[in-house]
């Protein structure tokens, strides 16, 4: 069963004991709070680069994101009442220790940040002492991958080969099942 989210909660949580894998976002976007899908505006490249790397065998649709619990795939965000672009989103509504919270409990087995600024949120750096890819291993967590924004806003940085990495650990995981 999926966590139950308070009225305040811009998008619900998708998780379940054991999922391969978690996507974390700082907050949904204007346009995902809107509607209610994760990764929702048009220029997001979220769902073309999921299915481009190899992690989904289909290009799913912002609408679809509930389907892919199906897949052990889930998704969360850091500020779960902010909306907008990460330089929108209010500190106080930023929710760490709720997020680790929500590891221990459901024991995701590897949780992929959104972008370099959730990951920085995380780990108390900043995003430039942040790598893209996996991140070296501390064994309190699951395995951590950090991947480019897939925000049209954030087009100068971005690339698929973290997103590959990221496929062919996933695809590792399923094969020693």
């Amino acid at each position: 069963m999926c966590e139950v989210d308070t009225p305040l909660h811009r998008l619900p949580d998708q998780f379940l004991p054991n999922l391969r894998l978690v996507f974390v976002g700082t907050a949904a976007s204007t346009r995902s709070a809107e509607i209610g899908h994760y990764y929702a505006h048009p220029g997001n490249r979220f769902w073309r680069a999921l299915h481009e790397a190899g992690i989904t065998p289909r290009r799913y649709q912002p609408g679809e994101f509930a389907a892919l619990i199906a897949l052990g795939i889930g998704f969360t965000d850091l500020s779960k009442s902010g909306a907008g672009m990460d330089h929108q989103i209010a500190a106080e509504t930023i929710d760490v220790p709720g997020f680790r919270a929500k590891i221990e409990k459901y024991r995701p087995r590897t949780i992929a940040f959104t972008s370099k600024k959730a990951a920085s949120l995380f780990y108390g750096r900043p995003s430039a002492a942040i790598a893209l890819g996996r991140q070296p291993r501390d064994a309190s967590l699951p395995e951590i991958f950090v991947l480019p924004s897939p925000s049209g806003a954030a087009s100068g940085h971005w690339t698929l080969e973290p997103w590959r990495e990221l496929a062919a650990w996933i695809a590792d995981l399923v094969d020693k099942r």
